[in-house]
């Protein structure tokens, strides 16, 4: 009976390791993406979900650093306060590296602007790294259980319907987080240690374009 039962449990065993981590560099411009949907492979989602998900599609976009299209966050559908809108990619498997995303917030009055997520494991567990104009700065969290934690924040000037570019840097437990070149944080924290997708994310009713998503694995 164990002899049977054995090559089930390596099975299940080989199914559960997770896919190795994300190398080499990929990128968005979002330009070869029909008007009105999304780039293949992205998915809309919420944490702390309270109402309809919020629109997500590629449009056209003033001023897009990549003319002329962007990733846009167009109608948040919903007015909560306590919802994030995330829009992300599930099979690209981020653990060390460098992301960037070029933003630019176009309205919001409960919240604006928002930022890169990664090792993302699900609509309930990642890193987020969030520009907001409404604050002046820039913060960075983990959600876990779909509880968010800052683990830190900094003084950051942005302004509506202006582009900025955030970059992250993750290896190991050290996060830097930079916005247009100039570092603003740097931390340590390993509540999420394992590799997870990557996306853009904003909050409540905060609508904002996204443009040239890049990211880079360690064997670039």
């Amino acid at each position: 009976m164990r002899i049977a039962i054995l090559p089930v449990l390596l099975f299940a065993a080989a199914c559960a390791t997770p896919p190795p981590a994300f190398e080499g560099t990929r990128g968005w411009s979002f330009d070869d993406v029909p008007a009105g949907s999304l780039p293949q492979g992205f998915e809309v989602d919420a944490t702390r979900r309270v109402g309809p998900l919020a629109t997500w599609e590629v449009a056209d976009s003033a001023g897009a650093p990549s003319p002329r299209q962007a990733l846009s966050l167009s109608y948040p559908n919903h007015k909560s306060y306590d919802s994030f809108n995330l829009c992300w990619v599930r099979g690209i498997p981020f653990l060390d590296g460098v992301l960037s995303v070029r933003l630019c917030a176009r309205s919001g009055a409960e919240d604006q602007g928002g930022g890169l997520m990664w090792r993302v494991r699900g609509p309930d567990d990642y890193y987020v790294a969030r520009l907001n104009p409404l604050e002046s700065n820039l913060r960075l969290y983990h959600v876990v259980d779909g509880n968010r934690t800052m683990l830190a924040s900094a003084d950051c000037e942005a302004k509506m319907g202006q582009w900025c570019e955030l970059r992250i840097e993750h290896r190991g437990d050290v996060i830097r987080a930079s916005v247009d070149g100039v570092q603003k944080m740097e931390v340590r924290d390993a509540t999420i240690s394992q590799a997870g997708g990557i996306g853009v994310w904003t909050k409540a009713d905060a609508a904002t374009d996204f443009d040239d998503l890049h990211i880079e694995g360690p064997g670039r």
